[in-house]
C-alpha cells in the first residue's frame, strides 16, 4: 500500500506556458510587470541602504528611494491595468463593431 498522500491533482500542461499561466492566474504580460516592479523594488531598497550620514544628501536620496519603492508598489498593484490599453491589438481599418450611420437593417 502507497503511504504518501496526493499533494495536488494532476494537470495537463501539454500546452506548455498557456497551461502553467493558466495555473497560476497569470498572463504571461502579468508575469512580466511583476518581475519589473520586483526588480524596481530591490533598487529601491537598495538605494535605502546606501543613504550617507550628511542629513542633507540622506533626505535627497532616501526621498527618491521612497518614490522608487511607490512606482514600484504601485506597478505591482496596478501593472497589468496600466499595461492593458497598451497591449491590446489595433482595430481593423474598415471593420467596425457599431451599427451603420443608417441604422440596424431588419
Amino acid at each position: 500500500m502507497n503511504d504518501f498522500a496526493n499533494l495536488a491533482a494532476p494537470i495537463d500542461m501539454s500546452t506548455g506556458f498557456k497551461d502553467f499561466f493558466d495555473t497560476i492566474g497569470m498572463t504571461g504580460g502579468g508575469l512580466v510587470t511583476k518581475g519589473i516592479a520586483a526588480v524596481i523594488a530591490v533598487i529601491a531598497i537598495r538605494m535605502l541602504l546606501q543613504l550617507s550620514a550628511d542629513p542633507k544628501t540622506a533626505l535627497r536620496k532616501g526621498s527618491m528611494a521612497l518614490g522608487t519603492l511607490f512606482v514600484a508598489v504601485i506597478l505591482a498593484l496596478y501593472g497589468s491595468t496600466l499595461f492593458s490599453t497598451v497591449t491590446n491589438s489595433p482595430a481593423k481599418p474598415g471593420a467596425s463593431d457599431s451599427a451603420p450611420a443608417d441604422g440596424p437593417k431588419s
